[in-house]
Formats: structure tokens, sequence, C-alpha cells
């Protein structure tokens, strides 16, 4: 979740570190933002916005609760925003969000740009291997890359800028978010640890993050889980039978929802958010298996390859959740065999791997307890699963009906 994110050069205007600034802001993201007391202490905030995930899409059903059309896409990359920005700002929405709990028009345009930024950095990019051409953009990147990012600061900055100055000036004293933790840091002088611009770029790095994962893996398994009922079914159960249908799933149920963390780990492997991790270069002359890997070179690992290897798995192609049980006495969403690829690894694997399981099974089972899910009239009785051109997102939003299912009592007001 750290340094792969900027190590773009098209990323104006974010500066990419140097190895002290690298293992300066590792150390910060590892101690300070993502460590296990640090989750413990931003728990309410993420149960909140999984309150405004139902209130939301609830909002959609009609008033006697008959049942309604329900993009979900929208809705998963919505709540995907809404925890981060939660999380990083105590703050739901940059500008008023809609009547029915939805995202308003900024927030749709700062999920846009962190879609856009996504898009770009996994792509292939000629001045990366040349950079004498950086400057003259012969991929149209850079133009693109600007105007997201200038997007970004355009929503992120004026908190951030507001936040400092408060500080400074003794209006805040406790930290009530991530940036007041990144604010208030001190040096051994008791000078701020971190400069404004490593603050916006750091805060960047956390928006990136923590959208493209959950909400990618949430759309793509309800599709499947619909094209397949009986898997739908048994998650249901599941939820049924550990948590019942008097009060809302919580974070303490998710160790017990192994058929759920399953659902969402076939989704991880059967349908990663790219075809690609980002890439990385060998600091020195290696072998990994039967490849040697001289030293300064890119490396590549293929999610689509490690997932999809017929070697590995049976029928590879198939959303089979119950591959991932075998018994196991607790389903996590890592392998650390990496048969397949959902938080990265190693020394540059996703440092906030805990919060990212949170949201992801969250989604799941908010959304799965909720709500019956059903396939519109019009789509013929099958999702279609096709992939998009160019990426590996759904190649049309995925469109659902849904009714609740909890008596009315249970939801968030």
């Amino acid at each position: 979740m750290g340094s792969d994110v900027v190590s773009r050069g098209y990323l104006a205007t974010i500066v990419v570190p140097s190895g002290d600034q690298w293992k300066k802001m590792k150390r910060i993201m590892v101690d300070e933002l993502f460590s296990h007391a640090r989750h413990q202490w931003l728990h309410t905030k993420r149960v909140e916005e999984a309150d405004n995930l139902l209130r939301y899409v609830h909002n959609q059903c009609g008033h006697e609760g008959g049942g309604g059309v329900v993009n979900l896409r929208v809705s998963a990359q919505h709540y995907c925003g809404n925890v981060i920005r939660k999380l990083v700002f105590n703050t739901r929405y940059f500008g008023n969000g809609k009547e029915n709990g939805g995202p308003g028009v900024e927030e749709e345009d700062h999920v846009k740009a962190i879609f856009t930024i996504l898009a770009y950095l996994y792509s292939f990019c000629i001045s990366d291997y040349f950079p004498l051409l950086r400057g003259l953009d012969l991929d149209g990147h850079e133009k693109v890359m600007e105007e997201a990012t200038r997007v970004l600061a355009k929503y992120h900055d004026p908190i951030i800028d507001e936040r400092i100055q408060q500080w400074r000036e003794g209006k805040k004293e406790e930290p009530e978010d991530l940036l007041d933790v990144l604010v208030s840091l001190k040096d051994d002088n008791g000078d701020s640890l971190l400069s404004a611009d490593e603050i916006k770029a750091q805060i960047i790095d956390i928006m990136l993050a923590g959208v493209d994962n959950p909400s990618n893996a949430l759309e793509w398994a309800l599709a499947e889980m619909l094209n397949q009922p009986e898997i739908l079914q048994k998650a249901i159960d599941e939820l049924d039978s550990v948590v019942g249908k008097q009060r809302l799933v919580q974070e303490s149920d998710l160790p017990k929802l192994n058929y759920i963390k399953a659902c969402a780990r076939e989704a991880f492997r059967l349908h990663p958010v790219a075809p690609f991790n980002v890439p990385h270069m060998s600091m020195a002359d290696t072998t990994v298996a039967n490849y040697f890997i001289p030293k300064g070179s890119h490396v590549f690992l293929s999610r689509l390859g490690l997932g999809r290897n017929p070697k590995v798995w049976d029928e590879p192609n198939k959303f089979k959740p119950e591959r991932h049980l075998n018994g196991a006495k607790e389903v996590v969403l890592t392998d650390p065999k990496l048969r397949l690829l959902s938080f990265s690894r190693g020394r540059r694997g996703c440092i906030g791997m805990v919060l990212g399981t949170s949201m992801t099974i969250m989604l799941f089972a908010r959304l799965l307890q909720g709500f019956s899910w059903s396939i519109p009239p019009n789509e013929g009785g099958r999702i279609d699963l096709s992939e998009g051109k160019g990426n590996l997102f759904m190649a049309k939003p995925l469109v659902a009906v849904a009714k609740p299912r909890l008596p009315p009592h249970v939801y968030p007001c």
C-alpha cells in the first residue's frame, strides 16, 4: 500500500521518494497509520461507513421496501471511497452528498480521478524505459495524469493546508483521523516530521490503495454468485447461522465467515483488478525458481497467470469458492504460496492488508446480509460476465435488484 503507487514518472505532482525517504515513510505507515492499535482506533469510523452503505442501498429499495435496481459498481466504489475519506479526513463528503446517502458530484469526481490514476499506473509507458522522452508525452499519459492529480489536489490540499495550520496554532491537540496523525508527528527536535508535500503525497498514496481491489472483487463475485444461485444461498445461510437476522454483521463476526471470505478470495483469484502487479526493479542479480533475473530488470507478476494457472487450480476458469476452504480453520485473502495475488507480497506487500481485508469482507457481508439479490428481468436470466476492453473490470457495471431481507428495525435510520 506504499511506494508502489508513486513509482511512475508521470505522477508529476508527487516526488518519488529516495531510499531514506522511502524507509521513513514505510516506518510511518507501519508504526503510525496501519498498526493493530491504529486499526482498532479507527473501528468506529469503519462501522459508520458500513452502516451508510446499508442505508444507501436500502433507500434505493423504495419506501415500501418492495425492491429497487442497484448499480453495484457505484455502491461498492462509493463505500470504499467513503471509508478512506472517513479514515483520512474524518468526513464522508467533500460536498453535501445526495439525499439518499449516495455520492455527490464531488465524490464522483474524486473516485473517477482515483480510478483514472490507477488505470494509467498499471499501463505501459514508453518514458518509463526511456526517461529522456519524459515531457514529450508520446503516449498521451502525462496530460491525463496531470489532470487527474489536479482533481485530487483540488479536494485534498485545502483540507490538508487548513489542518496543518490548526495544529500550528494549537487549535487541535488530539488526533481524530489519519491526517491528524501525519500532521502531528514530530522528529527528535520537536519539529514536524513530515513536510506539507510529503503529507499530501502520502494521502494520495492511501487514497489510491483503498478503492479498487475491494470494489472490483465485490462486483465480480456477486455477478458470479447471481449466475450460480446455490453459491449465493450458501453465503446467505452462513450469515444467518453466524449472525442471524436481528442484528447487523460486525467486524468481530468476520473470522467466522469463512465461506464469505472464500467468495472474496475466489474473486481475487479469477478476476484480479489488473493483469499485472505494479512493476518492480531487481536491485541485484538473483535467481527465482528456474529464472535468472539480472540486476536492473523490471519484474512483473501476472495476476491472471497465477490465478488461472491450470497446473495449480482445478477448473481454473470456474468460480468455485469451495476450493479455498480445504478444512482451513480460518480462510484468509492472501496466499503465502503466491498462487494468487490479492494484496501483493514481500517487502513491497500491502501494509494496509488488515484494513483491505476488513473493508472487503464487510462490503460483501453487509450487502449479502441486508438484501436479497436477483437478476433484473431485462438481463435474460443471466449476468454477462464479459471483461472490458483494455481492462479486467466487468464490461458493463453490475446492476441487480435488491430487496430488504432483515426486519425494518435492524436497518440504520
